[in-house]
């Protein structure tokens, strides 16, 4: 009896010291986490917070996270603007009438974009997940080689030469053809479909289900998690994007994107106000936090939806038959 009570004090005090170490690190992980968090959501609350200052009250600095004086006038100048306090900015060119143009091309750029890629990654991912695929290696080798090599600033031109040749340049598809297909997101959904037992496949085939059915009935219910990830990644790239914008469509207002009118803002345009007039208007940090906030909304939206499938999505799991 002595020695199981022995024993059983042994134990106690070994899962008590067990336990303390155990607060100890899921404090510190807790603490980490937070200070990851604070300095990751600071700028944008403080952008957020210079955005809905007013703007004559902004000039003076100092505000953190909360605005001193509330006002949406940003907003509005943004995307109501009042020609008679706009017309004796220098850079005009940060040309509002091109701003509302870039958020419907890259509005239309993202969702189009969005699903042909998707689409496009998924038929290629599942013919190179079939056993039967004569090339599937083959290809899968090469594609592998292709992803972890690049050639430079060569491929960059002649990759210009090619979509002038097709004229692709100076137009939307500019933006949807190339990005039609990624390895990356290929060999992701590929991996993903290899998870999925052949009994499925072979099932399907005994009641007379050709390829497209089984890829629409069976294989892609089963990768919505997967599916969902890579159009999150697709999208964020496509509405961030603006280098293809000024390398193909720079002198085509009607095919820009708000990330590139942003660019050519930041960096070309300067005010030059003096007296009445300043006080009169918007002043270049509060009219950049409303632009910056303005861009950052749909993602910011979307995203969380997404979430949920991002660890599901790229982690292979097994399906038992």
């Amino acid at each position: 009896m002595a020695e199981s009570k022995t024993v059983s004090l042994i134990t106690i005090r070994h899962k008590k010291k067990m336990a303390a170490k155990d607060k100890i690190f899921y404090v510190c992980i807790y603490t980490f986490f937070m200070l990851f968090a604070v300095v990751t959501l600071y700028p944008v609350i403080n952008m957020l917070a210079y955005s809905l200052n007013e703007h004559v009250d902004a000039v003076l600095g100092h505000i953190y996270l909360l605005p001193r004086k509330w006002s949406l006038e940003n907003y509005d100048r943004m995307i109501f603007p009042d020609i008679a306090i706009w017309k004796n900015y220098r850079e005009i060119s940060f040309r509002h009438q091109h701003f509302l143009q870039g958020i419907a091309i890259s509005t239309a750029r993202t969702a189009i974009g969005t699903l042909t890629a998707l689409a496009s990654n998924a038929f290629l991912a599942y013919i190179l997940s079939r056993k039967r695929f004569m090339f599937k290696s083959g290809l899968s080798l090469f594609w592998i080689i292709a992803m972890f090599t690049q050639g430079g600033v060569v491929p960059l031109a002649t990759t210009y030469i090619l979509y002038r040749y097709f004229h692709l340049g100076h137009s939307f598809w500019v933006y949807i053809v190339p990005n039609l297909v990624s390895i990356v997101y290929v060999m992701a959904i590929r991996t993903y479909m290899k998870s999925i037992p052949d009994s499925f496949e072979e099932a399907a085939q005994l009641e007379g289900a050709g390829h497209l059915r089984i890829f629409w009935s069976i294989i892609s219910p089963i990768c919505k998690p997967v599916y969902a990830a890579i159009a999150i990644f697709i999208a964020s790239y496509h509405w961030n994007s603006w280098f293809d914008t000024q390398l193909y469509n720079r002198m085509d207002p009607q095919y820009t994107t708000i990330q590139y009118e942003l660019l050519k803002f930041f960096s070309e345009a300067r005010i030059t106000t003096s007296g009445v007039e300043y006080c009169n208007s918007p002043t270049p940090h509060t009219v950049k936090a409303a632009a910056y906030i303005i861009a950052m909304i749909p993602l910011t939206i979307v995203y969380p939806f997404f979430q949920r499938y991002f660890i599901s999505g790229l982690t292979i799991r097994g399906i038992k038959d």
